[in-house]
């Protein structure tokens, strides 16, 4: 598939949600320090195929990704090879300081396997009534294809929009008379 193809796969009024990333707070847990989350997930790193995301200890990946403001997110896209990108990824809406030993304690608000064509760039559409009023996104990546010791990502994008709120300190409290 094609750059140009997978683009067309994202719904129209759908944009890259990467410049309402909140970068101070984004943490990824099991990643290689020589290969870290922004070489997957920052624009200009993540089309450069040299770079990646690995894991270090095993193969499994949890990242955690808030949002300068609130979303809905559409679709998303995980690129990885055939034998060590990611396979099982779980979502979870809104659901902070989760980690390996809690991770499964909470239901996802959407399983998705990978396929070769998902891999290749292929967008995901997630279950978008679970994904109205996102403040914050944690990415499971529980296997990869090939039951390797190290999984590698090669690029993940997400899609969405933007949720228009009301910022409530900017309001004036009405005096009354």
């Amino acid at each position: 598939m094609s750059a140009a193809e997978s683009a067309t796969a994202i719904h129209r009024n759908q944009v890259d949600l990467l410049d309402f990333i909140d970068w101070s707070g984004v943490e990824c847990l099991n990643q290689s320090s020589s290969h870290p989350l922004p070489n997957a997930l920052k624009q200009g790193y993540r089309e450069d195929e040299g770079l990646n995301l690995e894991s270090d200890a095993d193969e499994q990946l949890l990242f955690y990704i808030p949002f300068t403001q609130v979303i809905k997110l559409h679709s998303f896209v995980v690129m990885g090879s055939e034998e060590d990108g990611p396979k099982t990824v779980k979502l979870f809406a809104n659901r902070e300081h989760m980690g390996f030993s809690n991770v499964s304690d909470f239901p996802p608000s959407d399983t998705v396997v990978l396929s070769q064509d998902n891999l290749k760039g292929k967008p995901v559409i997630v279950k978008y009534v679970k994904f109205q009023n996102v403040r914050s996104l944690t990415i499971f990546i529980e296997d990869n294809q090939s039951g390797l010791e190290i999984t590698k990502v090669q690029k993940i994008a997400l899609y969405g929009s933007t949720v228009e709120t009301t910022d409530m300190k900017g309001l004036k409290k009405i005096e009354d008379h």
